[in-house]
């Protein structure tokens, strides 16, 4: 099957589906009473694997839409325009990622909460972009398969490192930079190993570009991806055993005690495969638009739901306190109401942003005039109170 077009409608869906997967899981967890966390319970433990997907999908997308727009465009190198937005993106992801973080009354007070200096989904994302931009300049002028090759060692040696380096403290490092390779002070997401999810997300879209005219590309697609999917989530534990049996390393044998990045990586293979199998069915402009809204409604639950800024979020006031009857309802409104409002916020986007910059220029205006108008005033102030100040001192003197 030949693609005829360059939007790839599968992928959107897929980050709307995994934004609104984000959506419920970041509200069932934290308002559900634990009462109701039990393991044993089929239900709970369906919906606890589900949610383990929605994070690794989030990168690999994220990865993948950045280098597909990234490598697609005919300039190489720093003549790329997609290399300075990137940069702008990420540095911008890392901006919004602190300020979702940051409480106005404790900044008001003269005080900054170490939650501020925490990392999560928005800086990893951020310095994946930046990291992927970094291995493009690096490898664009060389041999073609150095920049997939990188992109695809770059997993690998993160997930099969990460019973080592999980150890370190990185304590040489002051807190706000340890916060990216370590939870130990209680960084939600770390730069590594979860950069490997975007790097080879970045690795398959530049196998989409480079067979995009291949005739049967979706159904060579679904089966290599469901086939990997299965194998890592199914064998992959048993895989490294055998190799810690044959080769006597011990890290084999850690990976396998706690086999979540691979198995991760599985279900992600798997989640492509059944969206490429119903691509057709993907091009539903609510959901490109919900795709296309990601940054937006991950902002707006962050606001609503831990209370960024104000510290009045619902996470203060329902935390761990409701019950399934109220959480499935809740978590169903939540996502609706979230979605509702970035998709509001999109169609006016411009017109916000308008509003804002004249708003600004407004007052920078003023601040100009009124600085003209006060600039005399201040000179006459200033030089009577020299003169004041001289006939007191000639008063003291005598």
């Amino acid at each position: 099957m030949k693609v005829t077009t360059n939007r790839l409608f599968f992928i959107d869906a897929m980050r709307a589906w995994a934004i609104l997967m984000m959506l419920q899981g970041h509200f069932i967890d934290g308002l559900l009473d634990p009462v109701f966390r039990d393991r044993e319970n089929m239900v709970f433990n369906v919906w606890l694997y589900f949610r383990g997907i929605t994070a690794p999908v989030f990168f690999t997308v994220s990865g993948f839409i950045f280098t597909y727009l990234l490598i697609r465009v005919p300039q190489k190198g720093l003549e790329n325009p997609r290399v300075k937005k990137g940069i702008r993106r990420g540095l911008q992801l890392l901006l919004i990622g602190y300020l979702l973080r940051m409480n106005i009354f404790g900044l008001f007070s003269g005080h900054i909460y170490n939650s501020f200096y925490l990392v999560d989904v928005l800086h990893c994302i951020g310095l994946s972009i930046l990291a992927i931009i970094g291995v493009y300049l690096f490898s664009v002028n060389r041999n073609k398969y150095l920049f997939p090759g990188i992109l695809l060692s770059v997993t690998i040696l993160l997930f099969l490192f990460e019973p080592v380096y999980k150890q370190w403290s990185f304590a040489f490092l002051p807190d706000a930079l340890a916060n990216y390779f370590t939870k130990a002070n209680g960084s939600v997401f770390t730069i590594i190993p979860w950069l490997g999810y975007a790097t080879i997300g970045g690795f398959i879209s530049i196998l989409f570009t480079r067979f995009k005219d291949l005739k049967y590309l979706y159904p060579m697609a679904i089966s290599i991806a469901a086939a990997v999917g299965l194998s890592l989530i199914f064998y992959s534990s048993s895989g490294f055993v055998s190799l810690y049996e044959t080769t006597g390393i011990g890290l084999f044998k850690l990976i396998e005690r706690n086999n979540y990045l691979f198995i991760r990586l599985g279900d992600v293979f798997v989640v492509f495969a059944i969206f490429m199998l119903l691509r057709k069915l993907m091009s539903n402009s609510t959901i490109l638009k919900v795709g296309a809204s990601t940054l937006s409604i991950y902002v707006i639950h962050f606001i609503v739901l831990y209370g960024s800024f104000t510290g009045l979020g619902l996470y203060r006031f329902f935390h761990h306190e409701l019950d399934p009857q109220l959480i499935i309802p809740g978590a169903v409104a939540f996502m609706f109401v979230c979605t509702l409002l970035a998709l509001r916020y999109n169609s006016r986007e411009v017109e916000i942003k308008a509003q804002l910059s004249s708003g600004l220029t407004f007052v920078k205006t003023q601040a100009i005039e009124l600085k003209k108008t006060s600039t005399p005033i201040l000179r006459e102030l200033v030089i009577r109170a020299r003169i004041f100040l001289r006939r007191v001192l000639r008063t003291v003197r005598s």
